[in-house]
């Protein structure tokens, strides 16, 4: 009888808790409604350029900060190759600790110095501080280094989710900031001082700027050439990424947890029996902000996940000198499994290649996820 009993409660329970999934599925939107990005004034961007500019040195020094065991691929690679390419300041990649720092959702790199090491050989700070998502907002290294070089008069980029790393700092207390679409309303429930700003790509308040999802790290870096530089240098570095425009303008209403959305994502999550495992080669010299944005959105299908192969363990230097290091030691990757970084292409177009390549694997709904993810606007 008790046995009886036990089962039919689970059963219950099992049922009470499909309908309770069920609801919430049905209480999703069926799709984001069409948005137009609003142009933005000129008298606001020429703010942003000028909350931006280097006051420090002449030459700035930029760090961008890391945790070793989870900080995001794009948000920590990108910035660091645009940056040293366009070659108007000098670029350190930082972690917390001492060794590697695994990046998420793939790849793993030697950073150039601990924070530790970087304060004493630079203990006037950072002209600007960039700062990646990163797998928790309360690493205490972090957030006291964060707050060290803010007040030594660093301006502070949030990428992406970055953005509730500097709000966990408290750097963000009463200013007007924006993150990616997902975290959005965590940020504002942990920092409620915050102004958030919506249909923005990037914000500036202060010495501190803001932006949305993965991919908004290409024009957050543009505009701080621009800022750096001018504009001639900027429009250089965007020709090289294969952008025409990076200006904050953003539709915010066209991204947010939608059915199809989370349909998409359970369908492929629980299609265990149909998993790629995807190489890609990293060879000297190659691009590493195509390199970061193709293992990134291979890696955010559900479907697939993104070894990175070499002939040999040692590490990598990519273009910019990010030393990579291999997961695998494989002379070649089985074929039709192999994920091309699109090297005769530039990394912007790199990434709609490898969002059609996601689409004639695994379908648009997939490749609609994916970007999602990365806060792309397409």
């Amino acid at each position: 009888m008790r046995k009886s009993v036990l089962i039919w409660g689970a059963a219950a329970v099992a049922t009470l808790g499909m309908a309770g999934f069920g609801g919430w599925m049905i209480s999703l939107p069926s799709g984001t409604r069409a948005a137009n990005a609003p142009l933005v004034p000129q008298a606001e961007a020429d703010a942003m350029l000028a909350s931006l500019r280097p006051t420090k040195r002449e030459r700035p020094l930029v760090a961008v900060i890391g945790i070793n065991d989870a900080t995001e691929t794009t948000d920590y690679l990108v910035p660091t190759g645009i940056l040293r390419r366009a070659d108007v300041a000098d670029v350190m990649m930082l972690a917390t600790r001492p060794g590697p720092v695994q990046l998420y959702p793939a790849l793993k790199v030697e950073p150039d110095a601990t924070i530790t090491e970087f304060d004493a050989n630079h203990p006037d700070g950072a002209d600007y501080v960039i700062v990646p998502a990163m797998s928790r907002d309360d690493d205490p290294a972090a957030l006291a280094w964060l707050r060290s070089q803010a007040e030594k008069g660093a301006k502070i980029i949030g990428i992406c989710a970055g953005a509730k790393v500097v709000g966990a700092s408290g750097l963000l207390d009463g200013r007007r900031a924006t993150t990616h679409w997902y975290y959005l309303s965590e940020m504002l429930r942990r920092s409620p001082t915050i102004e958030y700003v919506a249909d923005r790509r990037m914000v500036s308040d202060g010495n501190v700027a803001t932006t949305t999802g993965i991919t908004a790290s290409m024009p957050m870096m543009l505009t701080l050439i621009e800022a750096i530089a001018g504009r001639i240098k900027a429009e250089a570095a965007a020709r090289d990424l294969g952008l025409e425009r990076w200006d904050a303008r953003h539709a915010s209403a066209a991204f947010k947890l939608t059915r199809p959305f989370a349909t998409t994502v359970l369908a492929n999550q629980v299609a265990l029996w149909n998993r790629d495992e995807l190489g890609i080669r990293v060879e000297p010299r190659m691009d590493e902000v195509s390199l970061a944005l193709v293992a990134d959105v291979w890696s955010r299908t559900y479907r697939s996940s993104v070894t990175i192969f070499s002939t040999s363990t040692d590490v990598v230097e990519t273009r910019s000198g990010i030393r990579v290091m291999p997961d695998q030691v494989r002379v070649n990757w089985p074929e039709g499994r192999r994920a091309s970084t699109f090297p005769d292409r530039k990394p912007a177009d790199a990434l709609d290649q490898a969002l059609e390549a996601i689409a004639g694997r695994y379908g648009h709904p997939t490749t609609n996820v994916v970007a999602m993810q990365l806060e792309y606007p397409r």
